[in-house]
C-alpha cells in the first residue's frame, strides 16, 4: 500500500484531518476533549506551528494549521501519539487510536482560500442526518433538488453550530469570552470582513448565512476538499507541483499531484487538437469538443462537476455529468476518436514536476 505524500512547506497551510480506528470514538466524555486541547496548546508552544481554527468531533478531528518551521508531520506525530498513550491509559484499552496516518490538504494561505476552509471546518457539527445535511441529503443540495431549509431547520442548525463546545468557531464568532493564547483568530477574522461590521459580526455572517439560505456553496467546496490533494490558485498548485519529489512507496501520490492540471491547459490542448478557438466549438451542437474538455478535465484537474461546468462556461452539474457519460461511452465505439483523444491526454500530462 501507498504511503501519503507528506508535503512540508515553509509557512503552509494545511487542513488536516484525523479519525479513530475503525470510526470508533476517539473522544469519549468532555475530560477527553478536554485534554485534547491542553495538548493543542503544547503542540504551537513546542512546534511552533499556528493553530487557526479546530473542530473535535467524536470520532475525528479537523485542524487549520500554518506551519513556519514545515514542520507539519513532525508536530501531528507527536500531537496523535501522545493522545493515543493518554487516551489508552484512562480507558484502559489497547492498540492505535487512530486510523492511519492523518490526512493533510495543503491550503493556498493567499486570497480566500484559508478562510472557506475554516468555514467548512466550523460547520462540521452541522454536517449530520439529524439536521438534514447527511451524505445523502447534502448530494441531493448539490444537486439543487433539495427545498430551503425550513425556518425550524435553520432554527436546529444554528443552535447546533452555536452550542458545540469543542470548536474554534465559538471563539472566531465571540461566544466565549476570550480566544485560548495558543489559537491565532487575528488573520482570518480580518479576511472574513464584510462592510462595516465588526470583526466576529462578520465571521457570524460569514458561516451563520449559508445554514439560512442552503449550504449549497460550502457542500461544495467541502466536496472539493475531501477529494483534493491541495486547494488553491492555478499558480499554487503548479509552484507545489513542481516541487513534488517522492520514492517508491509514494509514487501513487506522486502521480496524483501530476495530474492535477488547470483546465485552461485542458481547453486549450483540446483546441489545438480541433485545430479551432475554444469559444468555436465549446457549444455546438452534437461537437464532442467540450465533452472530452470535461472528461479530461475530471480526470486530471482535480475539479469537482459543479467547478468544472463553471469553468466550462456555467453548465449545471447534471450536464456536466451527463456529458462525460455520453462521451465515455462514445470513446468505447468510436476507435479514431479515443486515439485522437488518447494522444490530447499524453499531451496534457508532459508537464515537468
Amino acid at each position: 500500500m501507498s504511503r501519503p505524500l507528506r508535503i512540508n512547506i515553509p509557512d503552509g497551510w494545511y487542513h488536516v484531518l484525523s479519525r479513530g480506528l475503525e470510526k470508533r470514538l476517539i473522544f469519549e466524555d468532555a475530560r477527553d476533549h478536554e485534554h485534547f486541547q491542553e495538548l493543542l496548546g503544547e503542540m504551537v508552544g513546542r512546534y511552533g506551528v499556528r493553530l487557526h481554527a479546530y473542530v473535535l468531533m467524536h470520532n475525528h478531528y479537523h485542524l487549520l494549521v500554518q506551519t513556519p518551521q514545515a514542520n507539519l508531520s513532525r508536530a501531528m506525530q507527536w500531537l496523535n501519539v501522545s493522545y493515543g498513550v493518554w487516551f489508552n491509559k484512562r480507558h484502559d484499552r489497547v492498540g492505535p487510536l487512530f486510523q492511519g496516518r492523518f490526512k493533510a490538504v495543503p491550503i493556498d494561505g493567499e486570497g480566500s482560500w484559508a478562510l472557506q476552509a475554516s468555514v467548512y471546518l466550523h460547520l462540521n457539527p452541522v454536517r449530520i442526518k439529524g439536521l438534514g445535511l447527511g451524505k445523502r441529503e447534502r448530494k441531493a443540495e448539490l444537486l439543487g433538488i433539495l427545498p430551503p431549509p425550513s425556518p425550524e431547520m435553520v432554527k436546529a442548525r444554528l443552535n447546533a453550530l452555536r452550542m458545540h463546545p469543542w470548536s474554534s468557531y465559538l471563539d472566531y464568532a465571540g461566544y466565549r469570552p476570550k480566544p485560548p493564547e495558543w489559537l491565532t483568530c487575528d488573520t482570518l477574522l480580518k479576511r472574513a470582513r464584510h462592510r462595516n461590521l465588526p470583526l466576529e459580526e462578520s465571521y457570524r455572517y460569514t458561516v451563520e448565512e449559508p445554514l439560512k439560505a442552503g449550504m449549497k456553496e460550502m457542500l461544495t467546496f467541502g466536496e472539493r476538499i475531501h477529494n483534493a490533494v491541495a486547494l488553491g490558485s492555478d499558480g499554487f498548485l503548479d509552484r507545489l507541483r513542481r516541487g513534488v519529489r517522492g520514492n517508491r512507496s509514494t509514487q501513487p501520490a506522486v502521480r496524483a499531484w501530476q495530474r492535477l492540471l488547470p483546465f485552461d491547459r485542458v481547453m486549450t490542448c483540446v483546441a489545438d487538437a480541433k485545430g479551432e478557438s475554444w469559444e468555436q466549438f465549446c457549444n455546438r451542437r452534437g461537437d464532442w469538443g467540450r465533452d472530452v474538455a470535461l472528461c479530461l478535465g475530471r480526470r486530471h484537474c482535480g475539479l469537482t462537476l459543479h467547478e468544472l461546468g463553471q469553468a466550462a462556461g456555467g453548465m449545471r452539474v447534471e450536464a456536466v455529468a451527463m456529458a462525460v457519460r455520453r462521451i465515455e461511452q462514445q470513446l468505447l465505439q468510436d476507435r479514431a476518436l479515443a486515439q485522437q483523444v488518447s494522444m490530447m491526454e499524453r499531451s496534457i500530462c508532459s508537464v515537468q514536476t
